[in-house]
């Protein structure tokens, strides 16, 4: 599905941006894995890669430091001649109420889930223009369409993103690049881990389906957004909540 294609995962050390790795790779792409902390964590996710006959490596960057960036993907640019898929999965939470909310609680949030896809796509962008060729896929949250009190900065970036993929699906459109965004609901992963048995049961009672997701049906979901099964569509936001917001 994916053969002879390259794809940058940033953030794909952990959670759902590991499953993405793994998906992607099993579906024949080369799998660049991003991390800018975690490597062990990267590596092991390559081994994962290799192990099922899969190809693949780790990048470090910080996707908020615009000159990383560039560096890094011009390097990978330079080593495969082409990025075809780009995942702009990376990133934070500094979680606080409103009113107690630290400036630096939301600039962090800001310079990685929001300037950190900015800087990631602007280097990726000009180089699927001219091959007339690309599929953009941005990770969303479910808080970014239906709020979450706590979370001003973090529901406020993931809402960003969404005006982000729409806008440039319709720049890029005539350029063959589809741009679309996934917005998982409650996903179970290590963030989800350090709740209460009590708390999840809570947050299962409002969703329709019962349950929470697993990492593998948002990565299932980026397959799809990053095959030619969806050539025909961009500027969408894929749900992927159990029917929590619809």
């Amino acid at each position: 599905m994916l053969k002879d294609k390259i794809a940058l995962v940033t953030g794909g050390s952990r959670g759902i941006g590991s499953s993405i790795c793994t998906e992607l790779a099993k579906a024949g792409a080369t799998v660049i894995i991003n991390y800018s902390n975690s490597k062990d964590s990267a590596e092991e996710v390559l081994k994962q890669i290799e192990s099922a006959s899969g190809n693949g490596e780790v990048v470090k960057f910080d996707v908020s430091d615009s000159n990383e960036v560039e560096q890094s993907i011009k390097e990978i640019i330079d080593k495969y001649e082409k990025i075809d898929i780009l995942v702009n999965n990376a990133g934070i939470t500094r979680d606080s109420l409103f009113m107690r909310m630290k400036e630096n609680q939301w600039d962090e949030v800001f310079e990685t889930n929001i300037k950190g896809v900015f800087n990631c796509t602007k280097n990726v962008v000009r180089m699927m223009i001219k091959n007339q060729y690309g599929k953009i896929i941005n990770i969303s949250s479910v808080v970014g369409e239906m709020g979450n009190p706590g979370q001003v900065n973090y529901s406020s970036t993931k809402s960003a993103l969404i005006g982000f993929t729409k806008s440039l699906a319709k720049e890029l459109g005539s350029k063959n690049i589809n741009v679309n965004a996934v917005s998982p609901g409650f996903i179970e992963t290590e963030i989800t881990d350090v709740l209460s048995d009590t708390i999840k049961e809570k947050y299962k009672e409002i969703i329709p389906l019962s349950r929470f997701g697993q990492p593998e049906d948002v990565a299932k979901a980026v397959l799809f957004l990053a095959s030619d099964d969806s050539s025909y569509i961009t500027g969408e936001v894929l749900k992927i909540n159990g029917g929590l917001y619809t």
